[in-house]
Order: C-alpha cells, then sequence, then structure tokens
C-alpha cells in the first residue's frame, strides 16, 4: 500500500531526479549482449565486482554465437569469484543458446520474452529494458526496497508488490528513478551504517531498521 500523500511523492521524486540527472547503471558494457550479461551476473554480487569479471569473460566470448557453443566448465572458471557462478554459468549458456535459435540472435526486447530466457526474471528484465530502451519501468532490487519503505513510501512485503506500489506512486520516470534509488542506498542509505549526514530527503525516512525483501 501507497502510505505517502500525492505532493510528498512529487517532491521526493522531484529531489531524486534532481540529484541524479541522467544516471546510469554502473555495470561497464558496450552492447546490449554485455548488458544483459552483466545484468545476469549481477544478481547477489556487486557491480564492481561483475566488472572484474566481464573482461575476460566477453573477450573470450564476445557474442552470442560465441557464448552458446561455450564450454561451461570453462565458463565457469572465469565468473568463479561472483556468487552461485554454477548456475550463471549453465544459464549464460543456456540464454545464449535460446537468443541463437528463438531469436536469430537479437536479444527481445519484449518483456514477455525477455522472461523466458534463462537466468532472466522480472528484476532483470525491467533493468534490461530501462538500460537499453529507457523504457518507464521500476526494478525493485535491495537498494530500491530498502529505500523505498525507509521514506515510507510503501509497506509491501515482497518485491512484485514494492514494484507495483511504486510504478502507482510515481507513474513516470520510472528508469531514472530506479537509477536514483538505487545509487542513494548504494552510497547513501546503506544497509549498515547509513550516511544520514548526506541524505536529502531526511524529513522523509521513518526508520533506520535493515528492510529485507522476501
Amino acid at each position: 500500500m501507497i502510505l505517502r500523500k500525492k505532493e510528498e511523492l512529487e517532491e521526493i521524486k522531484r529531489r531524486f531526479l534532481s540529484h541524479y540527472k541522467g544516471s546510469k547503471t554502473e555495470l561497464n558494457y558496450t552492447n546490449e549482449y554485455e548488458l544483459l550479461v552483466a545484468i545476469i551476473l549481477s544478481a547477489q554480487c556487486t557491480d564492481k565486482r561483475v566488472n572484474l569479471i566481464t573482461p575476460k569473460l566477453f573477450e573470450k566470448y564476445p557474442d552470442i554465437e560465441s557464448l552458446a557453443c561455450a564450454d561451461v566448465e570453462e565458463v565457469k572458471e572465469i565468473i568463479k569469484s561472483c556468487n552461485f557462478f554454477n548456475n550463471k554459468a549453465k544459464n549464460l549458456v543456456e540464454m545464449a543458446k535460446m537468443v541463437k535459435e528463438k531469436h536469430q540472435g537479437s536479444i527481445p526486447k519484449e518483456h514477455k520474452e525477455l522472461i523466458k530466457l534463462p537466468g532472466v526474471g522480472n528484476k532483470t528484465a525491467n533493468v534490461f529494458l530501462i538500460e537499453s530502451e529507457g523504457a518507464n519501468k521500476m526494478a525493485v532490487d535491495t537498494h530500491v526496497f530498502r529505500v523505498s519503505h525507509r521514506l515510507g513510501i510503501t509497506d509491501a512485503k515482497t518485491v512484485k508488490e514494492t514494484e507495483e506500489d511504486l510504478t502507482k506512486a510515481f507513474e513516470t520516470n520510472l528508469n531514472e528513478l530506479h537509477q536514483a534509488f538505487v545509487l542513494f542506498g548504494r552510497y547513501i542509505c546503506k544497509a549498515k551504517n547509513p550516511k544520514c549526514e548526506k541524505c536529502f530527503v531526511k524529513e522523509f525516512c521513518v526508520s533506520k531498521e535493515n528492510f529485507k525483501p522476501k
């Protein structure tokens, strides 16, 4: 349920868009293939870690075609410093195979088709569309979940419900707000030891407790 009044939501939105104008993902990529692979790797893993892994991965597998033919064990070896690397390696190769066989080597741009790809769930699909298409979508990770609850925007218990509430609450500029909330949660409104002295929305904060999505 959305807890804030319309004027409060508008002020929160204005401040975030002002502070993080034009912000983009911190994942390094040069094309849509690299973007999707990086997002898949980033699940339960930091962007910094992913950016350390991907140069070697993209050097060996520069496109969908090469990844589709990759040996899973070799992929595992390259990404082994990433959390859940066993499953991610399998998913990456299977994802590439499906894109090659069912989408003629081009990553689909429809959400319903993206989530059919191995390793691509709702959040991953939304992040991909936000970055590649500038889609008006909200993707909820641990940072977005924490920030939206600490600011008293929603009391939703799950990621899905939080996404629905934020989409309804803000309606537009969702792609920009997503990235703004991510950066704010990553560097200021951190789970532990938040930097409250740097907060620009202090009056909206309702709690300093840790919030974890289900």
